[in-house]
């Protein structure tokens, strides 16, 4: 998750939307007579926005402190290693050993961990990488448009900033969307790869272009944009990420550190066998308290186990990721507070309403409450817009059906016109062919995934 600007200097498509808002609920409330109540919420909801942000800075600094042991332990590197065999075969047209493939490892692994502000530089360099290997310079190739539809659908592991998010708002399951997410993202992921592929496979005209071009012109490398590229990569902190190391967080583990970790998780493990042996449905345990008291715990434990395994300096780590929690959950404020702003007028103006009767017999039929609709809408569109409608959703009740489905689709798509906008904008690509279609498809297929699971899953 990104809430960085767009590069074009249009209005953004979040801008169009807070206008429309904003003008909507004025004018409705002209004529409904409803202006008193569209005052007082636009007043109640810039303190809810900032109460919300506060609250979130430390639920936030504890999970990117507990992500940056994960980083020193090297697991996103690990990540790569085993993702390296797939890529291989959905990449024929980049060689293994290529600085492309690297980076395009890294930026799935760092996605995988819900690492959205790792992720965007190593994205960025995979491809400026990928550009080098293309032979019709502006157009998108076969690669670039996968991994495009990759990032828009990569699947989740650990959505720790949402979980943060419902926990920080009093959720009864903050951890409840870990399944139904991960299970969202695979089903995206799924279909993301599987069009671009055949599409790929499909564009006839694209092949015969490429097999024109001289191979003289294939290995070129484009000297005239190396300068714009090198200031994309350190502007988007890519060198920083690269020469990053976490040498000062390591330590040799010995003998007793791995078997200190070992027996930690044992003990846990035995006494989880234990409370739901003892309990009188082992179903129930596992739906209800396991879900609701054990899981962030236990994955609390296991990152500390990690750390301890793989030598990590476990609290200088975690304050050193705090630090960036913090940074992030007060850059989002203004984000936050306009959003709800908007979002509380237009429902104190009635124009919700008008919206829920129209759409509800449509939208029912997936699931997807007609007050999520605006987010399910917006999320291609604009990181920062639909995680404020989805904080806003938690903030109204962590405990409803409407939070538990935003909280799940906001873990399972991407903003897919931004990160198309960065990707391609950064290495001059105007002919994305495939590449939208793709990504587009690939978050319908999350966001009806999240609706159909978020059935399953939520436990009322």
């Amino acid at each position: 998750m990104s809430f960085l600007r767009p590069v074009s200097g249009k209005p953004s498509a979040i801008n169009l939307v807070f206008v429309g808002l904003m003008a909507v609920s004025i004018l409705l409330a002209s004529y409904t007579g409803r202006m008193e109540a569209v005052t007082q919420a636009s007043v109640d909801a810039a303190k809810s926005a900032v109460q919300l942000a506060i609250g979130l800075i430390g639920v936030m600094a504890l999970w990117l402190g507990l992500i940056r042991v994960l980083e020193a332990g090297g697991l996103m590197l690990t990540l790569a290693e085993w993702l390296k065999p797939l890529m291989v075969r959905l990449f024929p047209d980049v060689p293994p050993t290529h600085p492309a493939m690297g980076a395009m490892l890294l930026n799935i692994s760092a996605n995988m961990l819900g690492l959205g502000n790792a992720a965007t530089p190593f994205g960025l360099k995979a491809m400026v990488e990928l550009n080098k290997l293309n032979p019709l310079e502006g157009t998108a190739t076969n690669a670039m448009c996968l991994f495009l539809a990759i990032n828009t659908s990569s699947v989740t592991l650990f959505p720790l900033t949402i979980i943060g998010v419902r926990a920080a708002a009093g959720s009864n399951l903050p951890a409840a969307i870990w399944l139904p997410t991960l299970a969202a993202t695979t089903v995206s992921t799924i279909v993301g790869v599987s069009v671009a592929t055949w599409l790929g496979h499909r564009d006839q005209d694209y092949a015969q272009s490429v097999s024109q071009s001289s191979i003289l012109e294939t290995k070129t490398l484009r000297e005239e944009t190396e300068t714009d590229q090198e200031e994309i990569e350190e502007e988007n902190g890519l060198d920083r990420e690269e020469k990053q190391n976490f040498d000062h967080l390591l330590y040799t583990p010995g003998l007793f550190s791995r078997f200190v970790a070992w027996g930690l998780v044992g003990t846990f493990l035995g006494g989880f066998l234990y409370q739901g042996l003892k309990s009188e449905n082992y179903f129930q345990f596992i739906r209800s308290d396991f879900l609701a008291h054990w899981l962030l715990p236990g994955l609390m434990l296991l990152i500390v186990v990690y750390g301890v395994g793989r030598g990590v300096k476990v609290y200088e780590a975690v304050t050193e990721g705090a630090k960036q929690g913090f940074d992030i959950a007060i850059r989002i404020i203004p984000f936050l507070v306009a959003i709800l702003v908007a979002i509380g007028m237009f429902r104190a103006s009635g124009a919700m309403d008008w919206i829920t009767v129209f759409l509800s017999p449509y939208t029912e039929w997936i699931g997807l409450p007609v007050d999520v609709l605006p987010m399910a809408l917006l999320r291609p569109l604009s990181g920062s817009g639909a995680f404020g409608l989805m904080s806003e959703a938690i903030e109204r009740d962590p405990n409803s059906y409407s939070a538990f489905v935003s909280s799940v689709m906001m873990g399972s798509t991407e903003t897919t016109f931004y990160v198309l906008a960065v990707y391609f904008g950064s290495i001059g690509i105007m002919n994305i062919r495939h590449g939208l279609v793709a990504a587009l498809l690939a978050d319908f297929s999350g966001i009806v995934s999240a609706c159909l699971l978020a059935q399953i899953f939520w436990s009322g």
